[in-house]
């Protein structure tokens, strides 16, 4: 019994050690921070946000687009010297990172995903990305979604949204390259944020920054 505990423990300790090698950022704003851990299945839109982080691409851009119980947007260049009123959200860098679209990534309430416009590849903005605040849904509007879209959830995805929630009509159609491992609070009240006729806050709410967090050294586990 002794050696079957030993061997449990230290497989929760090699996994959550594995957890800690992860590519994350942090998004720091005035009303906290929220880290998110950065998918290894999504390699492009994953070194894009890196590189865009290492260059400061975020700093200063605003959160321009929030909606309740569903996702809070940002990086639009053109949001950091925006003046009051101005719609936003046509900005971005001058090329744009291919669709990563899997099976496994999908809107959980947390989910980081890529925003795009309507072009048949599916392809995403090197710069705007959208955090997924999400809601609660029930198997009839899960089977609603798929009856309209042609998406099948997985069982452990149906249960996510029926528990901690999400956006499930955007599987299949948007990139979702990492989640919120801490501060989905931060991105649930800013989405609360009053707002506009296009969703823009009234109050400006900037990202003081985006870096990239240090990755911890390796930790090495005996199995008994």
């Amino acid at each position: 019994m002794k050696k079957t505990i030993l061997t449990l423990l230290a497989v929760v300790f090699v996994a959550a050690a594995a957890n800690a090698q992860k590519n994350k950022v942090k998004i720091t704003t005035e009303y906290g921070d929220i880290i998110v851990m950065l998918y290894d299945n999504t390699p492009k839109n994953t070194e894009n946000m890196l590189k865009n982080a290492k260059e400061h691409v975020y700093d200063s851009t605003l959160f321009h687009r929030v909606i309740p119980k569903f996702m809070v947007q940002a990086g639009d260049p053109d949001s950091k010297h925006a003046v009051a009123g101005q719609q936003l959200g046509n900005g971005g860098l001058k090329y744009t990172i291919p669709a990563e679209i899997n099976d496994t990534n999908f809107h959980k309430k947390g989910a980081l995903g890529v925003a795009r416009d309507n072009n048949p590849d599916k392809s995403g903005s090197a710069s705007q990305f959208y955090l997924v605040v999400g809601k609660v849904c029930t198997d009839e509007e899960l089977d609603n979604v798929e009856k309209r879209t042609g998406h099948k959830f997985s069982a452990a995805q149906r249960e996510a949204y029926k528990t901690v929630g999400g956006t499930p009509h955007l599987d299949g159609n948007y990139t979702v390259f990492g989640e919120i491992v801490e501060g989905q609070d931060i991105a649930d009240k800013i989405s609360l944020e009053p707002r506009d006729r296009s969703d823009r806050p009234n109050k400006d709410i900037s990202i003081i920054s985006l870096t990239v967090l240090k990755k911890k050294k390796k930790r090495h586990f005996l199995f008994f």
